[in-house]
């Protein structure tokens, strides 16, 4: 699947949406993704699994994990695709750790999955869990955001919608 056809699956979903977005970090962007609208359809779960799970095959991903509870279904859908374990992690004392007798073997191929990234924060403390705890990440998706004092939107005076579940600073504009 191209990823063309991945974004008009998201947008026929609407979970593709644009405006003018307050991200958890405090960032601001013209677009976000709210992947709970597409992947509340298992069928579209699994076909966008199956894409990303064909994108990453070739650095043979042992296993895959995402932060609860959003990289949970995306996890488990690449994992089945590329037949390995799907694991996720968990904010212990507001730090992601292996719960539920999970584990990473030493020199495991980690593949690092979420459902929306913003600032790729979570992404990236999951990632440097995978690696504290032996594991070879092989790939992980970071993405850019806007600093609220240099945001076009803002300028234009476009409303600012708080999306996600995650709690945000003070909406800053």
């Amino acid at each position: 699947m191209e990823a063309a056809a991945v974004i008009e699956l998201l947008k026929q979903t609407e979970a593709f949406q644009n405006g003018h977005f307050l991200l958890s970090s405090g960032m601001h962007s013209p677009q976000y993704v709210q992947c709970a609208l597409l992947l509340q359809h298992p069928v579209h779960a699994a076909t966008v699994g199956s894409a990303l799970a064909d994108r990453f095959r070739a650095l043979r991903p042992q296993v895959v994990i995402g932060p609860a509870y959003g990289g949970m279904i995306i996890a488990h859908e690449v994992a089945r695709a590329l037949g390995g374990r799907a694991l996720f992690a968990e904010r212990v004392e507001g730090k992601f750790d292996l719960r539920r007798s999970f584990s990473i073997t030493s020199g495991e191929r980690v593949l690092v999955v979420e459902d929306v990234v913003t600032t790729g924060a979570a992404t990236r403390e999951v990632k440097r869990l995978a690696e504290r705890l032996g594991g070879v990440v092989v790939a992980s998706i970071e993405a850019p955001a806007f600093i609220p004092g240099m945001c076009e939107l803002c300028r234009q005076g476009i409303p600012l919608v708080k999306p996600g579940s995650r709690p945000s600073p003070a909406f800053v504009r």
